[in-house]
């Protein structure tokens, strides 16, 4: 297997450091405009992307989101697998035009939404049933990153690719703040979705906090689930007749990326293309695009 890695920033460093743990990986090949970045490797290095397309069996995309489009369009019309960090693209349009294009050349359109992978989260994912309230805090310091995005397509994205996982169902009312402080896009935001069927659910998002939080919580009949995904932690809490009973599910913690970068290897080896990690992406981009909107709107 032979995987080249497009991007050298803080995320891309990220796969490159997994990368080299997954035997099934034999050669890498890095890409980034910045030379000084790709010094010290002992791997191929180029500056043009394009250099890769007759050396390597699949790609990883981990350049600012604005250049995902191009890139990703590339591989793809040459039958190339192709794993894009989130979010996709910055646009709906070009979303659905990768996922058109990707369907059409029957090619893999892996896209890095990383917390589908984390062990906690896989733990309690078939254990939440009918929710009533979701509840999600995602707070980061300043990344000095990803600043030509807002926090609702950097952070949030994560929570609504997971709450569009298990509710199932479709939004029915957006109510939605956010205002920018240190960077020209929004950098903490607060939404309330209603859906069809019912359920609320209450998310926010920071990267302006001094503290580190990933927590995610589901209310439902009788039940309450709590979900740490920084320290991979899952509880749940569940009435038996008047009492609350408390459960620490067992975790066998690993790190997501490694899940999610064993997945797409295993995907390219065996050459399949399943449409539906491209598709989950595109919806969770479209909510968060409209969230982004009705935030605007309010500022």
């Amino acid at each position: 297997m032979r995987i080249g890695i497009i991007g050298l920033g803080k995320i891309g460093s990220l796969h490159l450091k997994v990368c080299r743990q997954i035997k099934g990986i034999k050669k890498l090949y890095l890409v980034d405009i910045d030379k000084s970045k790709l010094l010290n490797y002992p791997y191929p290095t180029f500056s043009d992307y394009r250099k890769l397309k007759d050396l390597v069996d699949g790609v990883i995309i981990a350049t600012p989101t604005s250049t995902h489009f191009p890139i990703a369009s590339f591989f793809l019309k040459s039958r190339m697998p192709v794993l894009v960090e989130k979010p996709l693209t910055p646009t709906l349009k070009e979303a659905r035009s990768l996922v058109r294009l990707a369907k059409e050349r029957r090619t893999l359109l892996f896209v890095g939404h990383v917390e589908r992978y984390n062990a906690a989260y896989i733990s309690i994912r078939k254990l939440i049933k009918s929710p009533r309230f979701i509840e999600c805090h995602r707070l980061s310091s300043y990344p000095y990153r990803s600043l030509d995005i807002s926090v609702v397509l950097d952070l949030m994205i994560h929570d609504l690719d997971i709450i569009l996982d298990i509710t199932k169902d479709k939004v029915k009312k957006i109510e939605a703040i956010g205002v920018d402080v240190l960077s020209p896009s929004i950098d903490i935001a607060n939404v309330r979705l209603t859906f069809e069927k019912g359920c609320v659910a209450n998310i926010t998002a920071s990267r302006i906090s001094k503290e580190r939080i990933r927590k995610f919580r589901v209310f439902s009949h009788n039940t309450y689930i709590s979900l740490d995904y920084a320290n991979q932690i899952a509880e749940i809490y569940q009435k038996k007749d008047k009492t609350i009973q408390k459960k620490i599910l067992k975790v066998k913690k690993q790190q997501p990326l490694e899940r999610e970068l064993r997945e797409f290897v295993t995907l390219v080896k065996k050459k399949r293309n399943p449409l539906i990690f491209a598709t989950k992406a595109k919806n969770a981009l479209e909510l968060a695009l409209k969230i982004q909107k009705v935030i605007e709107k309010n500022i």
